[in-house]
């Protein structure tokens, strides 16, 4: 691997590393990045996808605790039980969904109409649900959630395939909107991303194995490893941002990020399409 190609593949893990689990959409600060950086064709998408596997190990080692409690005491215990089946519920929409839907959505919304959109009007519903947010949330526990609350919360996850939404920012703020406190929010978001994006990242693998071969190992290996990094301390400075922060500086950021999408659109900087 050259000295280009290893700079490209260690900034393309930084952004997705920072922006998976944040409310701003790493879907397109990978379309944005990637052309930039000429980074965009279609070898490059399959490693936008399968480095997503690198942000969920940092969820795993940051919540290790927890998913070994669960696993260990899954025979015997109702509250890891409900835990487990809580998670089970909240992925199967966007699992269902997407397969059925991924590639009309790939072909009618990839466009920076669609996307610039997405963004924007999701900065105001992040500024909406703020704003009507209870001072006390129905919830402030993860295993106080019942099968009812995950199912909600998996329903509003499918909002984050249209390309600009954000599926950590459906499932947050769509969280809170259901009574969800901040940071029960956050933590179901991520415990939702590992089966939703491991699943998206070996199908895509599957899918693409026939422009793959042994000699992209070290390239992914890369992305992954510094995807890692990025996330894991992206989510530890996340958990403590959001004990005495709002979300709404998000939604501001989101609304400048639509501009730019426009901007790059227009000018030809990027084919928000691919």
């Amino acid at each position: 691997m050259d000295i280009a190609l290893l700079i490209k593949v260690t900034i393309m893990g930084i952004v997705e590393g920072l922006t998976e689990f944040l409310p701003i959409s790493s879907t397109g600060h990978l379309i944005l990045a990637g052309a930039l950086l000429g980074f965009d064709d279609d070898k490059a998408k399959v490693f936008d996808i399968a480095i997503q596997t690198g942000a969920i190990l940092a969820v795993i080692i940051v919540y290790w605790q927890k998913i070994r409690d669960t696993v260990v005491n899954l025979p015997s215990s109702k509250r890891a039980q409900r835990f487990a089946l809580n998670v089970t519920i909240g992925f199967l929409p966007a699992a269902i969904l997407g397969l059925a839907v991924y590639k009309t959505i790939k072909e009618h919304l990839f466009n920076p109409g669609v996307v610039a959109g997405a963004f924007i009007v999701g900065a105001f519903i992040i500024l909406w649900v703020e704003k009507i947010a209870k001072p006390v949330p129905r919830i402030n526990d993860i295993d106080e959630m019942t099968p009812l609350d995950a199912l909600k919360v998996g329903l509003v996850q499918c909002l984050g395939m249209i390309p600009g939404t954000s599926r950590s920012g459906a499932t947050i703020i769509g969280g809170m909107l259901l009574g969800l406190s901040r940071k029960v929010a956050a933590e179901f978001s991520f415990f939702l991303a590992i089966p939703t994006l491991v699943g998206a990242g070996a199908y895509s693998l599957y899918k693409e194995r026939a422009i793959l071969s042994m000699a992209d190992v070290p390239m992914f290996a890369v992305g992954f490893v510094v995807s890692f990094i990025s996330a894991w301390l992206c989510i530890r400075w996340l958990l403590r941002f959001i004990a005495t922060h709002s979300f709404v500086g998000f939604a501001y950021y989101r609304i400048a990020f639509g501009i730019v999408v426009l901007v790059t659109a227009w000018t030809g900087t990027v084919h928000w399409a691919a």
